[in-house]
């Protein structure tokens, strides 16, 4: 299964305010399901660039796209977004960035790909597998503080303790190489929450741990602030806690004035905040949830380059 339906589509238009002839990174490309919905709104002369890490969502994009002469789509991680933007706009103006974060459905639905317990394959979880070590090869050899510290921070797991004591235990006896292997490994060492499979939170760990999705988010944020022009919006759609609560920080850092220079008596006239918050966090309707449940957890938040 090949579908993804993008999220929050109404609600990233509007808060991007596509201008007909506007340059437009889509940094987050998966399936282009966001792609299409801002070329529509353009003119002969808009143009999106669009990036993702994931090789086979750009050969699956130049497919789809192939007669799309309005758009140049870019293997590439959006923490080299600067570089990207140099490499293939130049100093054209951006008038807006989006990011869609965490997986994508086909990524999801793809056994070999190692990111779903729900389906049996080789323990990978890299959105770009030609590049890092697979979440197997970190397992064999991570100490179990360096695993517990993962489990509970990025998983936001309580019982990240047993369930790397689990790790190591099976690991001596032998490899860890499946979903299925380490799921059931998880299992025997945590209780079922909420109706979700225990392996939940520990698999959203080691994915966003092996490819570095928090810092790569980090980067890429600062990187959009410096490429948008003034006026131009950044829109952000997070999943989980970890991604909106390090994008709402971000915005809200870069929107208020340095706490250092706040406590002068005059504030100087060239540090003004590089970012204006635009409305507040949007979420999903009742109607959009019902027709695609992966909207339910999804946040939206928007900002404008001040200058």
């Amino acid at each position: 299964m090949d579908e993804h339906k993008p999220v929050l589509v109404d609600e990233v238009l509007a808060g991007l305010a596509p201008e007909a002839d506007g340059l437009y990174i889509d940094a987050t490309f998966g399936r282009g399901g966001h792609t299409a919905r801002i070329l529509q709104t353009l003119g002969r002369e808009g143009r999106v660039l669009a990036l993702d890490r994931d090789p086979q969502a750009v050969a699956a994009g130049r497919v789809r796209f192939a007669s799309e002469m309005r758009l140049a789509l870019v293997h590439a991680s959006f923490a080299d977004l600067r570089q990207v933007v140099l490499d293939h706009a130049g100093d054209t103006p951006v008038a807006g960035v989006l990011f869609d974060l965490g997986v994508s459905s086909p990524q999801l639905d793809e056994a070999a790909r190692g990111f779903s317990f729900t389906k049996d394959g080789p323990l990978d979880m890299r959105m770009d597998p030609s590049r890092g070590e697979p979440v197997s090869a970190w397992l064999a050899c991570a100490p179990v503080d360096e695993m517990r510290e993962v489990i509970a921070t990025l998983g936001e797991e309580r019982f990240a303790r047993r369930v790397a004591a689990a790790i190591a235990t099976a690991r001596a006896r032998a490899p860890i190489e499946r979903t299925h292997q380490l799921a059931q490994i998880v299992a025997g060492a945590v209780r079922s929450r909420d109706g979700k499979h225990p392996a939940t939170r520990t698999f959203q760990a080691l994915r966003m741990h092996v490819n570095d999705e928090l810092g790569q988010l980090g980067r890429g944020l600062a990187a959009a602030v410096d490429v948008l022009a003034p006026g131009g919006r950044l829109a952000v759609i997070s999943f989980h806690s970890l991604e909106d609560r390090a994008t709402k920080e971000f915005m809200r850092r870069e929107s208020g004035i340095d706490p250092v220079l706040a406590r002068l008596p005059v504030v100087p006239p060239h540090t003004p905040p590089r970012l204006r918050l635009v409305g507040s966090k949007r979420k999903a309707t009742d109607a959009e949830v019902a027709a695609n449940p992966r909207a339910r957890s999804a946040v939206l938040r928007v900002a404008e380059r001040t200058a």
